[in-house]
């Protein structure tokens, strides 16, 4: 069932199963949230060093289907075939406020719960966006 659902459609699930591919042809199947950014295309957001930036740099083609929060996909759900791109620096900054104007106080929490992580792990995860682009 491809095409069935617009990019405006996809973009307001609270949720979307997102799958990408893996050098040697296996796909992985990711939950994510997601955020319209207006004409046609839509966002989520990401740490850099995330498989899923890995996979989307060698391989942008990606499709998504509506789920829950544990990536149970709705039966009947038609998969959206999407070039997903990866931004950083100012490019990220849209992404960044149309997910957290979405989702509010969940992402906030999700950011000091991050924060506190890399401060704990000494590490620094640097946030990137992934921008999805249908129909191309």
């Amino acid at each position: 069932m491809v095409g069935l659902m617009t990019s405006d459609q996809i973009a307001s699930c609270r949720y979307v199963l997102l799958v990408t591919r893996k050098r040697n042809g296996d796909t992985v199947s990711t939950p994510v949230w997601i955020a319209p950014l207006g004409g046609g295309v839509a966002g989520f957001t990401t740490e850099a060093n995330a498989g899923k930036v890995k996979r989307i740099r060698n391989f942008p083609d990606v499709t998504l289907q509506p789920c829950d929060a544990r990536g149970r996909v709705r039966p009947g759900s038609p998969v959206v075939p999407a070039v997903a791109s990866i931004v950083t620096g100012a490019e990220f900054e849209p992404v960044h406020r149309a997910v957290k104007g979405k989702y509010g106080i969940q992402f906030r929490l999700i950011e000091v719960f991050g924060s506190v992580r890399n401060l704990v792990t000494r590490r620094s995860a640097a946030d990137c966006g992934i921008v999805l682009r249908f129909g191309e």
